[in-house]
């Protein structure tokens, strides 16, 4: 028996059930809805996205140097983790069943870790079961279990946390535990923190990043924080994808951790993004606070009523043109996408080594007016590593690491505007979804191979004089805006910025 099912004891676990099951188990149970085409449609409740101040990391030898603390992660003590552990198995051994899922990420040939996963939602266990891989047995190089109790009651006070909702790693006990939280993306986000904290000492990149093959079998990453492109550019037609979120990368290649995509749904369509929209509306999708209609005859991607963060997850099979298994060559190009809400970035510039480490460090894109409360204009928005609040270890391990891959195989990083040009978010236009594609497939092909660079005055960037089937005056953000003064004004601005930020992790 797993050491997981033995601490629990429970008479009723429902083990690695089929996805036809699971889906049965969540609508009986009155976890979700079935919706127009047999997705599994959930609602989390209060939580529509991670809970970013509620994470936690144990305090051991372990990790009380190596974790980057003023990340936003809080201590716990080992003391408490098992008070909390105590009273959320106890919790678990009263509810009338469990879901158990063995699971698997990473890669065999690279570094896989071992999943056991545990909870009273069917729901969460069909989600682990999507984005995570087939399991291996004794194949993996370490086992981590996950107790997930969304509905346990957490009293703050009793515990020392911000509030009732708690993600927590103990690298110690190798376990994670999460409450209060429905959100499934806090079970995908645990475990990408977990590989996060263990991969560098291996000598192994880990990534907040989509990748894809092409037919000559070169690949591409496409690193980016949420709402920059990463998920759709990683998945467009004509190329395989390897995975959508989460890779690594080694001397030998790249690899998947994954067995799923988590999709964003608003505005999702099949005329911009065909393989995305197919995959989460077919039979058995899971569906996480997306509008579907009173008689269930309709599922609305454009209303953001229920969230802006409405999600899909499903399998990779599930995505007819794929990498089966997972792994790609050493990438040639990288791209980090921008959504650039100041309009002030060139749509497409190759960076030199130092601005590679640099922007890396910076993961720089905007929020953009309205997103928050208060916000009224565009807000210059860093997350190191493109992926901050998952990266564990200080952003200069990360860096350095892919310096050394940079350097070792000559590799061509490129910085992608996917966000305004010819003004503020506002005031101008943002680039369109077949404009950001076109850059990139001849990138990808190798159009941009020999050609000829102009200098940004602003952010020192080079920049293509022309690509295939794009207006030059757009590559040069400066001739796109009608009033020249407000551009460099704002340019200048964002460049002082860039150069706070990164005083601030040195």
């Amino acid at each position: 028996m797993s050491e997981l099912l033995s601490l629990i004891n429970h008479k009723l676990v429902h083990m690695n059930s089929h996805k036809s099951f699971l889906i049965e188990s969540a609508l009986l149970n009155k976890e979700g809805t079935l919706g127009t085409h047999g997705e599994l449609v959930i609602l989390t409740g209060t939580h529509t996205g991670r809970s970013a101040n509620d994470k936690y990391v144990v305090v051991t030898e372990k990790t009380e140097k190596k974790i980057w603390w003023d990340n936003n992660i809080h201590k716990m003590s080992e003391e408490v983790f098992e008070l909390l552990k105590k009273d959320v198995i106890e919790y678990l051994k009263e509810q009338k069943e469990l879901y158990f899922s063995e699971r698997s990420i990473g890669s065999t040939d690279f570094y896989s870790l071992g999943i056991e996963f545990i909870s009273n939602l069917a729901s969460a266990a069909l989600f682990s079961q999507y984005m995570f891989k087939d399991y291996l047995g004794t194949s993996h190089h370490d086992y981590f279990k996950i107790l997930h109790a969304p509905d346990f009651i957490l009293d703050p006070k009793k515990y020392g946390t911000r509030t009732e909702t708690v993600i927590v790693t103990c690298f110690k006990t190798k376990m994670t535990i999460i409450v209060g939280t429905k959100y499934a993306g806090e079970i995908k986000k645990s475990m990408f923190s977990t590989m996060n904290f263990i991969l560098p000492d291996y000598g192994i990149l880990p990534m907040h990043s989509g990748a894809n093959q092409n037919s000559r079998n070169e690949s591409f990453v496409f690193f980016g924080l949420s709402g920059t492109g990463k998920t759709t550019l990683s998945t467009d037609e004509g190329l395989q994808l390897i995975g959508d979120d989460e890779h690594g990368l080694s001397s030998n290649g790249i690899f998947n951790f994954e067995g799923g995509c988590y999709a964003k749904t608003s505005k999702l369509s099949f005329d911009t993004e065909p393989a995305i929209y197919k995959a989460s509306t077919q039979f058995a999708s899971f569906l996480e606070n997306v509008y579907l209609s009173e008689d269930r005859s309709k599922i609305n991607f454009f209303d953001d009523s229920l969230s802006e963060n409405g999600r899909a997850s499903y399998p990779l099979s599930f995505i007819d043109d794929r990498v089966e298994s997972g792994v790609g060559k050493i990438p040639q190009n990288i791209f980090y996408l921008s959504a650039d809400a100041f309009g002030v970035l060139p749509p497409v510039c190759l960076l030199n080594d130092k601005q590679a480490s640099d922007y890396f460090k910076l993961g720089y894109s905007a929020k953009l007016a309205g997103t928050e409360i208060g916000i009224k204009s565009p807000v210059a928005t860093f997350s190191s590593c493109f992926g901050a609040p998952f990266m564990l270890c200080y952003p200069e391990v990360y860096s350095q690491l892919l310096n050394n891959f940079i350097s070792q195989f000559g590799i061509k990083v490129w910085l992608i505007n996917t966000g305004w040009y010819g003004g503020s978010y506002g005031k101008g236009e943002r680039f369109s979804l077949s404009m950001t594609r076109s850059i990139i497939r001849e990138i990808q092909q190798n159009n941009l191979k020999g050609c000829e660079f102009t200098i940004d005055e602003v952010f020192n960037l080079n920049i293509p004089k022309s690509v295939k089937g794009i207006d030059s005056k757009l590559l040069i953000p400066q001739n796109a805006w009608k009033n020249k003064e407000e551009y460099f004004k704002i340019a200048r601005g964002l460049a002082a910025s860039f150069e706070v930020q990164l005083s601030k992790l040195k």
